[in-house]
């Protein structure tokens, strides 16, 4: 598979909409019309923060460093590994799903936030997301905790990136 990992720029914008709204609906998959959205890019590329997997020129996955203070704040986070980041929005066009390309940009985003000089890393999953969950257990994730946030039910997985 030949691909390239950039980050995003405005003019990538609406297939990368396009990308999130094919989530919606999917097995394990809670986004909807109102989140991921245009504020959502807007808040990423303002920061360097959104990635973008292409193939052919076209957009395949994506996914953010992502800066969430009520996330930060929550206490399950090992203290040991600040400063520590969170990632978020890690998704793969649904046609070309289960080839490996999630765990790339896993690979990728948590290579990116060690050179940005984090220690560790963190995100929140809803439970019910098994291929989320699968994943991050593949890439050695640790389960450390769970939370209940913008109306869902959330594990919250860890990784030390020293």
């Amino acid at each position: 598979m030949d691909y390239e990992i950039v980050m995003a720029s405005e003019r990538d914008r609406s297939e990368i909409l396009s990308l999130y709204r094919a989530q919606i609906g999917r097995e394990g998959c809670f986004w909807n019309e109102h989140y991921p959205n245009d504020d959502t890019i807007d808040f990423d590329l303002s920061r360097d923060a959104l990635f973008i997997a292409k193939m052919d020129g076209k957009i395949i996955g994506a996914t953010s460093i992502e800066y969430d203070e009520d996330v930060n704040k929550l206490p399950c986070w090992n203290n040991a590994l600040e400063p520590e980041c969170e990632f978020a929005r890690i998704c793969v066009d649904p046609t070309i799903q289960n080839r490996g390309i999630g765990r790339i940009l896993l690979e990728f985003i948590a290579e990116e936030i060690k050179r940005r000089g984090y220690n560790g890393i963190h995100i929140i999953v809803n439970k019910k997301n098994t291929k989320a969950l699968k994943l991050y257990d593949s890439f050695g994730f640790v389960n450390v905790g769970e939370c209940f946030m913008y109306d869902q039910d959330f594990w919250c997985y860890e990784k030390d990136l020293r």
